[in-house]
């Protein structure tokens, strides 16, 4: 099957790319749920802002979302909490604490919070952490959605992670359109480098901006 031209309309916010619908138009205000990969949406942040920012991300998603005119359902969000030894340090407690504060105001705010857990490998002298059972948690409930939301139409994915596409490609095939909320730069040094299997496997993709957090700081 031949896969839709993609390009950038000019009426549009600049970053925003659509499929070839000659005329541009969008649905009016189309119901979404948003999944984001906070990991991802982290490391985003550091990119732009070195010395740090507070925003808020049910009000970050809501105002792209109104650019794009879609209307929020549900916001699920993918982390994981710090490593924890069998005898936390008073590092490792300081790390746990911040983590449930921010977690806690999440769930607050209304956005459903789904955690996997952190591994802690060590590499010759130094130890690396990752998060393990995050992206499987956000890829079945990316698939099981539509039991509880069978009228979505759309689906938001803010994450950078080609490995999504099969995930991405399953919802299409259910008639689910995937719109990516996400940044990317053609250097090859640079963390958010990447091909563009994932662009091109979704309906269409906004590359955020630095603009979409300031727009948000508290």
């Amino acid at each position: 099957m031949m896969k839709d031209k993609i390009y950038k309309e000019g009426k549009t916010h600049k970053s925003k790319i659509l499929p070839s619908d000659p005329s541009g138009s969008l649905d009016d205000f189309s119901k979404v749920v948003v999944f984001i990969d906070n990991a991802y949406l982290i490391r985003l942040k550091k990119f732009f802002f070195e010395n740090g920012l507070r925003y808020s991300i049910k009000s970050l998603v809501k105002n792209i979302a109104k650019r794009d005119n879609l209307r929020i359902e549900k916001i699920f969000l993918y982390d994981a909490p710090p490593y924890q030894s069998n005898n936390p340090n008073l590092k490792e407690k300081s790390m746990k604490e911040t983590y449930d504060i921010f977690i806690e105001r999440y769930k607050k705010e209304g956005i459903i919070v789904r955690e996997g857990r952190t591994q802690r490998l060590k590499v010759g002298d130094f130890f690396k952490y990752r998060q393990k059972g995050v992206d499987m948690l956000l890829g079945i409930d990316m698939v099981s959605i539509l039991k509880d939301y069978s009228f979505l139409k759309k689906v938001v994915l803010l994450i950078g992670d080609s490995d999504f596409v099969p995930v991405v490609e399953k919802l299409n095939s259910l008639n689910v359109k995937i719109i990516l909320w996400t940044y990317f730069d053609r250097d090859r040094n640079s963390p958010f480098s990447r091909s563009n299997h994932l662009l091109k496997s979704v309906f269409r993709y906004t590359k955020l901006t630095k603009e979409d957090f300031l727009g948000d700081e508290k």
